[in-house]
C-alpha cells in the first residue's frame, strides 16, 4: 500500500507517436537496476506492453524477441545491466499469488516492469516508479509518478536532456574527452557532431528516438557495406536504445565538394561511383525490405499531398486516386525488380572521394540508412538527377553507358526504360518532400532546389511509355513558376 509519507514527485511526458514511447523506454532502461520497479498503468491498447519491450530491448543492447507474459504471467532476461522480469498480472486471479510468482523477491533482486499493476493489491512496493498511460489524439500522454530513491533515479531518467544522454554516452565508451564541433546535418532529425580525442577523428551520430529516429537500420547495413569491402564508416561505439552511434570519420571531401574545387577530376569520381553500383547487387545477406509497390506509391504521393497544395493546386481525392493510379501502372515492372540493394540517397552529397583507397574503396559511403532491395536503375538515377548540383547531359549519359557496359546480363532498351520511369518516380518524391520540408518542418530554403527537380522531372517524363503520366502532370500538377513557389514557402 502507498505510504502517505513518502514524497512523490511527478511528471507529464508526451509521446507523440510509438517512436517517442521506444524512446522513453530507452531512457528507463539506462536506469535499471536490481531494485528497480516500474509499474505500467492504462487501458488496453495503451502502450503498456509497448514500453516494456522497449526498455528490455534497449537494456539488452541487442534485438531479439520479448514475448508477452500474458500467459506465462512472467517473462525473464538476463542483460548486461542485470536481470529483468516483465510481469503482465491481467489473468492474476487473486494477489496471494504474488509470492507464488516469485515478484516479491524479485523486487529486490531484479529490475522488475510490471503490467496491470492494480492486481498486486496491498504488495506495491515502497520504492517504484508508476507510468500511468493514456491515449492523447493520435499519442499518448505518460504520468510519471516516482516514490523512494529508485523511483527517483528512475524518473530523473525518463526527463533527463539529451545531452546528459550523450554525455553519459562519450563516457561510457571512451570519448568523453573528445572536443565536439558540429557537421552538418540533414533533412531528418539526425545531428551529426565531429569528435576529437587527442587527434583522433570520429563522428557522433545523434539520433533521437523519440523524434522518429532509429539506428537499427543505419547500422545493419553499415556491417553489410563493409563486408563488401566497401567505405561505409566503422561502428566504434553504439547505443541502439538511445539512437548514439560513434563512427570512423571518412573526412569532408565531398563529392560535390570535390567536383566544385576541381572540376576536371568530376569524371573520374562518377566513373568510380557508378562502378560501385555496377557492383551492389542483391545478396541473401541483405536483410532490408523491398522496395515494392507500396514504397514506390507511399513515396510517389508526396507529390499530391504536398507539393500540389502548397502550390495552390486541387488537391481532391479523386485527383490523387487519378495519379497514384498512373503512377502504379508505370512502375508495375521495376516494383517487382529485387536485384540490387538500393541506398536511396546516392548523390554527390553522400558520397566522399578517399583517393588513398583502392579499387570500389575509393567511394566513402553516407546516408544509406534506407536502403532497401530494389531495381538497379534507381542510385543511378540518384546519382545523375541530383537535386543539389547540376550534371551535364554528357557525362550523364557516358554514366548511364558505362553502367550498361558493365552489366551485359541487363537488355539495354529496358534499363533505360526503368531508368526513365525510377526517375520520374523519385523526382515527383523529391519535389513532394521539399514542399513537406518548407511547409511541415519550416525549412523554406529546399523549396529553391525544386525548379532542378522538376526538370529532371520533366525530362523523364518525355519518355514515351510515360506519357499519360506526363499528361496528367501537365494537366494538373502546377510547375514551380515564382508564384508558385512563393505561394509553397508561405
Amino acid at each position: 500500500m502507498r505510504d502517505a509519507s513518502q514524497a512523490m514527485k511527478t511528471a507529464l511526458v508526451h509521446l507523440p507517436d510509438p517512436a517517442a514511447t521506444d524512446g522513453l523506454g530507452a531512457r528507463l532502461a539506462d536506469a535499471l537496476e536490481p531494485g528497480s520497479v516500474v509499474l505500467l498503468y492504462g487501458d488496453l491498447g495503451a502502450g503498456k506492453s509497448s514500453l516494456a519491450r522497449a526498455a528490455i530491448l534497449a537494456a539488452l543492447g541487442e534485438e531479439q524477441p520479448v514475448p508477452s507474459p500474458t500467459f506465462t504471467l512472467v517473462q525473464e532476461y538476463e542483460t548486461p545491466r542485470g536481470r529483468i522480469l516483465h510481469s503482465d498480472l491481467y489473468r492474476l486471479s487473486d494477489p496471494a499469488e504474488i509470492d507464488e510468482l516469485g515478484l516479491t523477491e524479485a523486487f529486490e533482486q531484479a529490475a522488475v516492469l510490471v503490467e496491470w499493476p492494480e492486481r498486486l493489491g496491498d504488495t506495491l512496493p515502497p520504492d517504484r516508479l508508476e507510468v500511468h498511460l493514456a491515449m492523447e489524439g493520435e499519442g499518448r500522454m505518460a504520468k510519471i509518478v516516482a516514490t523512494g530513491p529508485k523511483g527517483d533515479a528512475l524518473l530523473a531518467a525518463a526527463t533527463r536532456p539529451r545531452d546528459e544522454v550523450i554525455t553519459d554516452f562519450l563516457n561510457g565508451c571512451g570519448w568523453g574527452t573528445a572536443k565536439i564541433a558540429p557537421l552538418a546535418g540533414d533533412a531528418s532529425n539526425r545531428r551529426y557532431l565531429r569528435l576529437d580525442r587527442d587527434g583522433e577523428p570520429a563522428v557522433l551520430m545523434d539520433s533521437p528516438v523519440e523524434k522518429g529516429e532509429d539506428v537499427r537500420p543505419f547500422v545493419a547495413v553499415t556491417e553489410a557495406l563493409r563486408a563488401r569491402n566497401l567505405s561505409a564508416p566503422a561502428l566504434h561505439a553504439v547505443d541502439i536504445g538511445n539512437g548514439l552511434l560513434v563512427l570512423e570519420d571518412l573526412g569532408d571531401a565531398l563529392y560535390a565538394r570535390c567536383c566544385a574545387a576541381e572540376p576536371s577530376l568530376e569524371p573520374t569520381l562518377y566513373e568510380a561511383a557508378v562502378d560501385l553500383l555496377t557492383d551492389l547487387r542483391a545478396t541473401p545477406e541483405d536483410d532490408v525490405p523491398p522496395y515494392d509497390a507500396a514504397v514506390l506509391e507511399r513515396e510517389a504521393a508526396l507529390l499530391t499531398d504536398w507539393w500540389l497544395p502548397a502550390a495552390g493546386g486541387d488537391a481532391s481525392p479523386d485527383l490523387r486516386a487519378e495519379y497514384l493510379g498512373l503512377m502504379a501502372e508505370a512502375t508495375r515492372d521495376v516494383a517487382e525488380d529485387r536485384s540490387a540493394l538500393v541506398l536511396r540517397d546516392y548523390h554527390a552529397e553522400n558520397l566522399l572521394w578517399l583517393p588513398e583507397r583502392s579499387g570500389l574503396a575509393r567511394v566513402g559511403l553516407l546516408d544509406y540508412q534506407d536502403a532497401l532491395l530494389g531495381h538497379p536503375a534507381y542510385d543511378l538515377v540518384s546519382l545523375l538527377e541530383d537535386a543539389r548540383r547540376d550534371v551535364s547531359p554528357d557525362l550523364a549519359e557516358a554514366m548511364v553507358a558505362r553502367f550498361i557496359a558493365a552489366r551485359p546480363d541487363l537488355d539495354a532498351e529496358t534499363f533505360r526504360a526503368a531508368y526513365d520511369t525510377l526517375g520520374a518516380q523519385r523526382n515527383a518524391k523529391i519535389v513532394g518532400i521539399f514542399a513537406r520540408l518548407c511547409r511541415r518542418d519550416g525549412k523554406p530554403g529546399y523549396i529553391d532546389l525544386i525548379p532542378r527537380v522538376w526538370a529532371h522531372f520533366r525530362r523523364d517524363l518525355s519518355a514515351p511509355h510515360l506519357s499519360a503520366l506526363r499528361a496528367f502532370v501537365d494537366q494538373h500538377i502546377p510547375a514551380p513558376t515564382s508564384e508558385t513557389l512563393a505561394r509553397a514557402k508561405g
